[in-house]
């Protein structure tokens, strides 16, 4: 997760700004996420695990920060990771 946050920051952000970390249910659903995401235009990283024994699975997505009203349609269903 924090790996999908660095690598969907542009950089030099604004000290306001937070990382918030959702659950999906399993990789499917994450790729359903995903989908969406792609279809609406909203800027995303996938990060799709390289080692054994998750080698190639989609892990987390990581989305560039924007207005979180662009966001709640897709995302307000997912908990909150605690």
């Amino acid at each position: 997760m924090i790996h999908a946050a660095g690598e969907s920051s542009p950089g030099n952000l604004d000290e306001h700004t937070f990382a918030i970390a959702l659950v999906a249910r399993d990789e499917f659903h994450l790729r359903e996420i995903g989908q969406m995401l792609e279809d609406a235009g909203i800027e995303h990283k996938r990060v799709v695990e390289c080692d054994f024994p998750y080698g190639g699975q989609l892990m987390a997505i990581g989305i560039k920060p924007i207005e979180r009203g662009r966001l709640k349609k897709y995302l307000s269903k997912l908990p909150l990771l605690k």
